[in-house]
C-alpha cells in the first residue's frame, strides 16, 4: 500500500484545481441531454410520426454511421435521444481521458509529479489520484443526466440505463487516457494518443451499425462505445452489456499500472522521434513558431470540419421528410432558422458548427497559457519579441484558423448538396451562411484573449462562457429563456442564413467589439508578470 501512499492529499488538491472545471463540464453535458429531450419532445408527438422518423433515420447509412441505430421505433425516449447515445457517449469518454492525463502526463512534464515524489507520496498515488477524479467527474454526468431526462418526462428505467451507458463509457475511456499517459513524455502527445483510441472506438461502431439492416456487426462489438451504445437505453434497457466497458476500464487500469513500473519517472515507453539538425526558415518569426505548435491540432480539426459537413449534406435531402410535422417546423424555426425548412435545418446545424469552431478557437489560443506555464514562453519573450508579437501571432492563427474552418464546412455542405441536386446554385448561399457566423466565434477568441491578458489563470474561464453563450443562444428559446439573456450570446446576433437576410449593424457590432476586447487583452498582457510555472 506504500505505492499509494499520498493518494487522499493529491486527490484534495486535484478537486481543488478543478472546482470550476468539474462542475462546468457535469453541467454541460447533462444539460444539453435534457435539452435535447425538451427539444424533441413534440416533433414527434404520436407512434406514426415517430415510426415513420425512425425509419427514415434507419435508412440513412450517413445518420445511422454518426449517431447509431433506433432499435425501438415505438419508443419515445429512443428517438428522442439517439442523437446523443453514441455521440455524447464519445464526448464523455474524451472527458474522461482529458481529466486522467492532466493530472498525470501533463503534472510530470510541468515538474509537478517529481517535486511531489520527493515527499511521502506513492508511485501509484498520482494515476490513483487522477482515476478517482475522473471517475466523480464521469459517475455524476452520468447521475445528473438520468436526473434531467426523467424529469422531461422520458421513462425513469430508460433515463438510468442513459446515464449508466455515459457512465460506463467514461470509465472504459479514462483507462485508455490513463495507459496513453504511461506511454508518451508529453502530455500532448498523450491526448493525441487518447484521441486516436476514441475515434478508432467509434469508427468500429459505425462500421458495425451499417454492416447489417438490423443488428449490429462484429465491429460494434469491438468499440466500447459500441458496448455502451448496445446497453439500448428505451428500447430495451440491457443492463448487463454495462459490464462489458467496465472491464475493459479495469484491464486498461491494470495495463497503466504495470506500464509505470517499466518506465522512468518524466519518460514515456514509447521512444521520441529526433528533430531534424537545422530548423526552417519559418521559426524565426513569432508566426511560424505558433504555425509549428499548431499546425497539428489544426490539421485534426480541419478533417473532423471536413467529415461533419459532408455527413450534414447528406442528411440534408431528407430534412424534409425526417421533420415534416409542424411541431418540428416550430422547433427548428425556433432554434434559429427562416420558414424553408432544409435552410431552417441548416442553419441550426450552422449554429452548432460554429460553437465547434468556437471551441477551437479557445484552444488554439489557451496555448499562450501552456505556453506560459511550462515557461517556454520566457525563451521566446527573452529574444527580441515582444508580448504583443508573441501572443498577436497565436491570435492570428485563431482567428484565420476558424475562418478556414467555417469555410471549408461551407464548401462541404455546398458541394454536396450540388452532387445531390444536380446544381451548384446553392454553393455560394451555404458558404456565406459558414461565414456570417465568424464574428461571433471571434468575440468568443477576443474574450479568451482578454481572460488571458489579464490573468493566465482565468484564461480556462474562457471554456465557461462558451458553455454559457451556447445555453443562451442554442438552448434559450426551447426553455423560454429571457430575451435579454439570449442577446449576451454573440450568436444570438448572427444573421439566420440560409433564408434571411444579412444586415450588416450587427455584424460590424460583433466585430468591434472582438477587435476592442483583443486590444484589451493585448494591452494588459504588456503590463503583468510573466507567470513562473
Amino acid at each position: 500500500m506504500n505505492e499509494l501512499r499520498g493518494t487522499g492529499i493529491l486527490l484534495a488538491t486535484n478537486l481543488r484545481r478543478d472546482k470550476i472545471l468539474l462542475p462546468v463540464c457535469v453541467a454541460t453535458f447533462a444539460l444539453a441531454a435534457a435539452g435535447s429531450a425538451a427539444a424533441t419532445a413534440g416533433v414527434y408527438p404520436d407512434l406514426s410520426s415517430r415510426v415513420q422518423g425512425a425509419e427514415l433515420v434507419n435508412a440513412t447509412p450517413a445518420l445511422v454511421a454518426m449517431y447509431g441505430r433506433i432499435y425501438d421505433p415505438t419508443s419515445a425516449g429512443e428517438v428522442a435521444m439517439f442523437k446523443l447515445i453514441a455521440m455524447g457517449t464519445a464526448m464523455v469518454g474524451l472527458f474522461a481521458a482529458l481529466v486522467v492525463i492532466r493530472h498525470t502526463r501533463a503534472d510530470e512534464e510541468l515538474g509537478r509529479t517529481e517535486l511531489l515524489s520527493g515527499g511521502s507520496v506513492g508511485r501509484f498515488a498520482s494515476l490513483a489520484a487522477a482515476l478517482i477524479v475522473s471517475v466523480i467527474g464521469v459517475v455524476a454526468i452520468g447521475m445528473f443526466t438520468a436526473i434531467g431526462l426523467a424529469a422531461n418526462g422520458l421513462p425513469t428505467g430508460g433515463s438510468i440505463a442513459f446515464g449508466l451507458s455515459w457512465t460506463v463509457a467514461g470509465l472504459a475511456l479514462a483507462g485508455v487516457g490513463a495507459a496513453a499517459a504511461q506511454l508518451t513524455a508529453s502530455a500532448r502527445a498523450a491526448r493525441g494518443l487518447a484521441v486516436c483510441a476514441l475515434a478508432v472506438a467509434f469508427l468500429l461502431r459505425a462500421v458495425g451499425d451499417t454492416a447489417r439492416a438490423t443488428d449490429p456487426g462484429l465491429a460494434t462489438w469491438l468499440s466500447p462505445i459500441g458496448w455502451a451504445q448496445q446497453i439500448r437505453p428505451y428500447a430495451g434497457d440491457r443492463w448487463l452489456l454495462a459490464l462489458a466497458p467496465l472491464v475493459f476500464g479495469a484491464a486498461t487500469v491494470g495495463l497503466a499500472l504495470l506500464l509505470s513500473r517499466r518506465r522512468d519517472l518524466g519518460a514515456g515507453l514509447l521512444p521520441q522521434r529526433p528533430g531534424v539538425a537545422h530548423a526552417s526558415p519559418l521559426l524565426n518569426g513569432s508566426l511560424g513558431l505558433a504555425w509549428r505548435q499548431q499546425r497539428a491540432a489544426f490539421l485534426g480539426w480541419l478533417v473532423a470540419f471536413v467529415i461533419l459537413s459532408v455527413a450534414v449534406g447528406q442528411i440534408l435531402s431528407r430534412v424534409g421528410d425526417m421533420l415534416g410535422s409542424p411541431s418540428a417546423r416550430r422547433l427548428v424555426i425556433a432554434m434559429g432558422g427562416m420558414d424553408e425548412l432544409t435552410g431552417a435545418f441548416l442553419a441550426v446545424e450552422l449554429s452548432f458548427i460554429a460553437v465547434f469552431a468556437s471551441a477551437y478557437g479557445i484552444s488554439s489560443l489557451l496555448r499562450l497559457a501552456g505556453e506560459e506555464s511550462s515557461m517556454r514562453a520566457d525563451l521566446a519573450l527573452s529574444a527580441a519579441v515582444g508580448r504583443v508579437r508573441w501572443a498577436g501571432a497565436h491570435v492570428v492563427l485563431a482567428v484565420l484558423g476558424t475562418g478556414v474552418l467555417m469555410l471549408a464546412c461551407g464548401l462541404g455542405l455546398g458541394l454536396m448538396q450540388a452532387a445531390q441536386s444536380g446544381s451548384a446554385s446553392s454553393l455560394g448561399d451555404d458558404v456565406m451562411a459558414a461565414l456570417v457566423r465568424l464574428p461571433a466565434v471571434w468575440v468568443l477568441i477576443a474574450i479568451t484573449m482578454a481572460l488571458y491578458g489579464v490573468a493566465r489563470k482565468a484564461a480556462p474561464i474562457a471554456w465557461a462562457v462558451l458553455v454559457a453563450m451556447f445555453l443562451a443562444s442554442e438552448i434559450g428559446p426551447l426553455f423560454d429563456l429571457p430575451e435579454w439573456v439570449r442577446d449576451l450570446s454573440p450568436f444570438t446576433h448572427i444573421p439566420p442564413l440560409p433564408g434571411g437576410e444579412i444586415t450588416g449593424g450587427p455584424i460590424i457590432a460583433l466585430v468591434a467589439v472582438a477587435a476592442g476586447l483583443m486590444a484589451v487583452g493585448l494591452l494588459a498582457l504588456r503590463r503583468r508578470d510573466i507567470a513562473v510555472g
